[in-house]
């Protein structure tokens, strides 16, 4: 053998020996037993959980008590020792370590380089010991517990490169002293409770190239040193209070990849120097106050895959030049005031998934190159003023999920060969001005599960297909066009159907029976038509009906209910109203509405949205109804999960009231107007504490007005006029706050608001009504207790948010919109009580 290789091989033998030698002296024995004792007294200090989760912790069993004492952490859980035993890094992330860092040994581990304790259950403040920690170059406390300061002595940690102290508690402001880590790469300070203004100090980190401070209440301007960050990468800001503009020295930050700063209050333009930083690939500035109009230097940003500029008021055109972002996956420029055409340069964006330009002014024509989209899944061009027929080379795009075209001024019939839209799975193109047949191709969408028509001037018959097609419809909305015909018979068992929307058209004939083998079925309207029939009392059975709208038809006969131990079990709207129906009111029925007496399905469903909604995969739709409130009848665009109301107006009832109404302790509205009810108002409506508004005019009854509705706090609307009522309207509380239109038609009562008074009564008559008004809202300021001041408040949530809701789609105006928001998160809070503190995710359609 050649000596010469021999003699490499030896030399490859001894390298490798000494490399092994390396690393296995790391677990020399020679540790310092200060360092083990002081972690030793932090475990005694922790949670039951710790002990366990540490049982490795624990003295050698060699263990002296002489001056020689080799005690050694170096192998227990989470430690690692450098080559003369000291520890040097402690990483114990998700082993659910609970406790203080208040007996934490900071000054016993200067040679400490790593520490990671996130994910666990660590709570109270962080002490300003940490800053002993000086040559620690990794430090993660994020998801505990921790609450207080972030100390200043954290600015003392100048090897410092990566720092997470996300998802906790910390309050106060970001300490100025963070700007002396020269070194840091990465910051994240987000989801805390953080105010106070962000430190220009930042800009002094040259080697930062993360930071998270997104979702806390930072308040202030962005400092333009932030562009002295060269390095910069990634930077989110998001879900603060920011206001001011945002500075054009970001655009000196060419690396970065990930613009965040959206949901705060910025205003001014989007600087167009933002074109500077090629490498944008997501710039998110949605939810602002941004306003000027889009640069078609933005153009520039080849590489992004983003761009959310939503929820702004953004003016001018869309640029053509946007047709340059060839790599765009993602594109939001809805809720803002674009006007102009819709650009046809859009359809080089062939990578393009999601086009969302509604709730904008955008008007022309759709552009037919949009069907070369072929990858598109979400088209979103709603809440608009384009006009012409939608193109049909739309039906082209085989990959598309959701097509939303509503409230344009769009024409013609719906165009589309439904056999090559394999993947639709939400069509809306409602309140427009098509019309003709539903095409019969529509048979052929067999994934599809959300079909909104409503609002247009379509005519024949309801395809007989959409009813076993139901099989996989999850809503069918069809309101307000001219169909005519019969309902089909075929709802399969296998139906998917939650809501079944044909109000507003020509229908004829009897309700289908077949109706009752949708099990699904949550809301079911089909007033306004010309449907001849019995009450359909079989339709009780269906486990999960809420609303049920038979108004303004031509149902007749005895509202006549099968003995049954459960009869619409969940039902919080029910109106018959402008009917033919006689008899008594059915006391077997008000007596088995459990959803309206307990309300626990209401409560259950908001704990997943305030609103009646369907959800398909990750599309959804929310219900709308028309109700008559308060003597006007009212779209509420969105149904609560708590709206609970009767009308029974506008029929031929008998009899009397029965006092099992007094049951339906969450009935919000209830209204029995225009029948010929006779006898007395049953004393148990002072049970109804939710009830906001009671509509017993235009009839028979007689008696007195019950003492028990005075203390119905929350009424705010109360008609009992054109009765046979007598005595004495109580005044003490609620019933004081009504005028005399509430009572008028009812020659036998007497008081306060009428003008005759009572027998024995020396009172004056009552002012003119300015002046009632005044001294009306005096009474209400001084003399009222807080549950009876409330009424606004309460009406403001229960009402509110739901009529209101229709402004807010609109976007217009934006300043009422984003109050009503308030109104719900307020709501929400009054509903759900406590709320627990949850992480908010972006995630639009």
């Amino acid at each position: 053998m050649d000596s010469s290789l021999e003699f490499k091989r030896v030399i490859s033998l001894v390298a490798a020996l000494a490399l092994i030698t390396t690393f296995v002296i790391p677990l020399s024995t020679h540790a310092s037993p200060i360092e083990a004792q002081a972690l030793l007294n932090w475990k005694s200090s922790l949670g039951n959980h710790s002990v366990s989760s540490l049982s490795s912790w624990t003295p050698s069993p060699h263990n002296t008590t002489g001056f020689d004492s080799t005690m050694s952490p170096c192998a227990w859980y989470g430690i690692s020792c450098n080559q003369a035993g000291s520890v040097i890094r402690i990483n114990l992330t998700s082993i659910d370590v609970e406790g203080t860092l208040h007996k934490f040994p900071f000054s016993s581990l200067s040679n400490i380089i790593y520490m990671d304790l996130s994910v666990n259950s660590l709570f109270g403040d962080i002490p300003p010991q940490i800053g002993l920690l000086s040559n620690i170059n990794y430090l993660d406390l994020s998801i505990n517990r921790f609450s207080g300061i972030i100390p200043p002595e954290i600015g003392h940690l100048t090897k410092l490169e990566v720092l997470h102290l996300g998802f906790n508690g910390l309050n106060g402001s970001i300490p100025l002293e963070i700007g002396q880590l020269h070194l840091l790469s990465e910051v994240a300070l987000c989801l805390n409770q953080l105010h106070g203004s962000i430190p220009s100090s930042l800009g002094n980190l040259s080697k930062l190239a993360r930071v998270y401070v997104y979702n806390n209440s930072l308040s202030g301007s962005i400092p333009p040193e932030m562009g002295n960050m060269i390095n910069l990468e990634v930077l989110h800001m998001d879900t603060n209070f920011l206001t001011g503009p945002i500075p054009s020295t970001l655009g000196n930050l060419t690396k970065l990849r990930e613009l965040h700063l959206f949901a705060n209050e910025l205003n001014g333009s989007i600087p167009p120097e933002l074109g500077n930083s090629k490498l944008l690939s997501s710039l998110s500035l949605y939810n602002n106050n941004l306003s000027g109009s889009i640069s078609p230097i933005l153009s520039n940003l080849t590489e992004l895959i983003l761009l959310y500029l939503h929820d702004n008021q953004l003016l001018g055109h869309i640029p053509d030049e946007m047709g340059n972002l060839h790599a765009m996956h993602d594109l939001k420029l809805s809720g803002n005031q674009l006007t102009g055409p819709i650009p046809s340069s859009l359809s080089n964006l062939t990578s393009l998934v999601y086009l969302r330009l509604q709730l904008n002014q955008l008007s022309g024509l759709i552009p037919r190159s949009l069907g070369d989209l072929m990858n598109l899944k979400v088209l979103l061009l709603s809440y608009n003023h384009l006009s012409g027929n939608i193109p049909i080379e739309l039906g082209k795009i085989q990959t598309i999920d959701l097509l939303h075209l509503s409230a344009n001024k769009l024409t013609g019939p719906i165009p589309f060969s439904f056999g090559n839209l394999t993947n639709l799975v939400y069509l809306r193109l409602s309140e427009n001005r098509l019309s003709r047949k539903i095409p019969l191709s529509i048979c052929n969408a067999t994934n599809l599960s959300l079909l909104i028509l409503s609002n247009n001037s379509l005519t024949g018959n309801l395809p007989q297909c959409l009813s076993y097609l139901s099989i996989g419809l999850s809503v069918l909305n069809l309101r307000m066009n001219i169909l005519s015909g019969t309902i089909p018979q075929t709802f399969s068992l296998q139906s998917s159907l939650r809501t079944l929307d044909l109000s507003e058209n020509q229908f004829e004939g009897t309700l289908p029976q077949s109706l009752v083998n949708c099990k699904n079925l949550e809301v079911l309207d089909l007033s306004n038509n010309k449907i001849v029939d019995k009450f359909p009392a079989w339709l009780g059975r269906l486990p999960n009906l809420k609303v049920l709208t038979l108004r303004s038809n031509n149902f007749n006969g005895l509202l006549d209910f099968p003995k049954v131990s459960h009869l619409f079990p969940k039902l919080h709207i029910l109106d018959l109203s402008n009917n033919d129906f006689v008899g008594p009111l059915p006391a077997n029925l008000i007596a088995k509405l459990e959803g309206m007496m307990n309300g626990q399905d209401g409560q259950e469903t908001q704990k997943k949205s305030l609103y009646m909604r369907q959800e398909a995969g990750t599309r959804f739709y929310e219900a709308s109804v028309n109700v008559t409130m308060k003597g006007k009848e009212i779209r509420l665009e969105r149904i609560l999960t708590i709206f609970t109301t009767i009308d029974l107006s506008h029929n031929s009832f008998q009899g009397n009231i029965p006092s099992a109404i007094g049951n339906l302790h969450f009935l919000i509205g209830l209204n029995l107007s225009h029948n010929h009810l006779v006898g007395p108002i049953p004393s148990t409506l002072g049970n109804l504490t939710n009830l906001e508004w009671l509509d017993l005019s235009s009839n028979k009854l007689s008696g007195r007005v019950p003492r028990e509705l005075d203390d119905l706090s929350f009424l705010g609307y109360l008609d009992l006029s054109e009765n046979q009522l007598t005595g004495p309207i109580p005044q003490e509380k609620q019933l004081s706050t009504f005028m005399g239109d509430s009572f008028r038609g009812n020659p036998g009562l007497c008081g306060t608001p009428l003008r005759n008074t009572c027998p024995g009564d020396a009172q004056p008559p009552p002012p003119p009504p300015s002046l009632f008004l005044e001294n009306n809202t005096r009474k209400i300021g001084s003399t009222f207790d807080e549950k009876a001041v409330m009424i606004g408040y309460a009406s403001g949530i229960v009402i509110g948010m739901s009529i209101a809701y229709v402004t807010c789609e609109i976007g217009r105006p934006k300043w009422l919109a984003s109050k009503v928001r308030i109104v719900e998160r307020r709501g929400a809070k009054w509903m759900k009580k406590p709320m627990q503190k949850a992480i908010k995710f972006h995630a639009g359609q």
